[in-house]
């Protein structure tokens, strides 16, 4: 592809340009609500395996979001431990459903 190609190329831009780094999952999170607040995507639910802090990248249907704060009762906690029902507060947005179950992934 020459330079002009490049340059003046079209419709090829990925809409989601985030990617995942680790190939394995650290933990796994399901969905029992997801809402907006204040322009923010945020996905109430429990941890189910592993620990979750704030950076951690989670995953649904090839879209990826960055968890940008963790609230436990309507408090900031630095991670979210198995068993923990939490709010993940996210920057971007990814298409999930009541009882959906989405993998967390380091950055």
């Amino acid at each position: 592809m020459g330079f002009l190609d490049r340059l003046f190329r079209r419709g090829s831009k990925d809409e989601n340009p985030l990617e995942i780094v680790s190939r394995k999952p650290v933990g796994k999170f399901r969905v029992e609500k997801s809402l907006t607040v204040w322009g923010r995507q945020v996905l109430i639910g429990e941890v189910l395996e592993g620990v979750v802090y704030p950076a951690y990248k989670v995953k649904a249907d090839r879209k990826v979001a960055i968890i940008y704060r963790i609230e436990k009762e309507h408090r900031d906690v630095e991670f979210a431990a198995p068993g923990d029902r939490v709010a993940l507060i996210l920057e971007g947005r990814i298409k999930v459903k009541k009882n959906d179950e989405i993998e967390v992934y380091q950055s």
